[in-house]
């Protein structure tokens, strides 16, 4: 693992570092912000998934987390969204490829060789994280962003147990019957619908639902409203009487803007859960 930056913020620090990683098959680069509390022990973890177009310095840098997380105690990782590199495949597409992993391990040509990130955020970065670094593996939420926001949902409900609780910032709810969904999901995973369905918050939440609390904001004037179907994920979670909390605020569209004024609310709903 090698350091590329760390700063001095809110009395706590804000690291960059890089690592080579089996996973993906290339260098992989991740933020991780530790509270002034963590040089007292471990901590409790927030994990923060990016969405298209975004590396792990998009919400280190702009979504203003790092002063709520050190109130509460909490550590902040910012993964990146894909393996980078030249010998890494990419696509013209900003939604395809380089910056659009989907949090999938890819299963087709010639995505597959690198493309195996569902398997670097849930298994390979926080072995790195929790054997180098001082924090609680048994006090870990996660949250995101449209992309990110789908990443985070998915995996709250496919690895039971693991956090104590879920958020998201304008999710995309039901990729398989969007185009932002299934474009990628036949790119990377192929054309049968049916391998799809593990990576759809919206039929997760019909059939395993979240075993803690959820908590959704989503801007009622984000230009990509469409695409991100935050009724049927409404819907799902109604029908399925999931606890939590699903937020349609006025007037607020897709961008960082919206994160960070939401920011403060999500990490207290995380620092609850995880005292729990």
């Amino acid at each position: 693992m090698k350091k590329i930056s760390e700063n001095r913020a809110f009395g706590g620090v804000q690291g960059v570092y890089s690592h080579d990683a089996q996973s993906t098959g290339c260098e992989m680069t991740f933020g991780l912000y530790l509270p002034p509390q963590a040089a007292r022990g471990p901590v409790p973890v927030l994990w923060y998934l990016s969405g298209l177009t975004c590396t792990h310095e998009n919400a280190m840098v702009k979504a203003g987390a790092q002063e709520h997380a050190a109130r509460r105690g909490l550590a902040l990782v910012f993964p990146d969204t894909s393996p980078r590199g030249a010998d890494v495949a990419d696509d013209e597409a900003f939604d395809l490829g380089q910056g659009a992993g989907f949090y999938v391990n890819a299963t087709q040509a010639p995505w597959a060789a690198h493309f195996q990130m569902w398997d670097y955020v849930t298994e390979e970065l926080p072995r790195v994280l929790f054997n180098n670094f001082p924090l609680d593996e048994e006090a870990q939420a996660i949250t995101g962003h449209s992309m990110g926001g789908h990443g985070a949902l998915t995996m709250a409900m496919r690895l039971p147990g693991r956090f104590a609780s879920v958020s998201a910032f304008s999710p995309i709810t039901h990729p398989t019957a969007s185009d932002w969904g299934r474009k990628q999901f036949a790119a990377y995973l192929g054309a049968d619908a049916a391998a799809w369905s593990d990576h759809d918050a919206t039929l997760l939440m019909q059939t395993h639902g979240f075993d803690g609390e959820v908590l959704v904001d989503q801007g009622t004037a984000d230009q990509f409203l469409d695409l991100l179907m935050p009724e049927a994920l409404a819907q799902a979670m109604t029908a399925s009487r999931q606890p939590g909390t699903f937020r349609m605020q006025a007037g607020y569209d897709h961008s960082y803007f919206f994160v960070s004024t939401f920011m403060a609310s999500h990490i207290r709903f995380h620092a609850r859960a995880l005292r729990r």
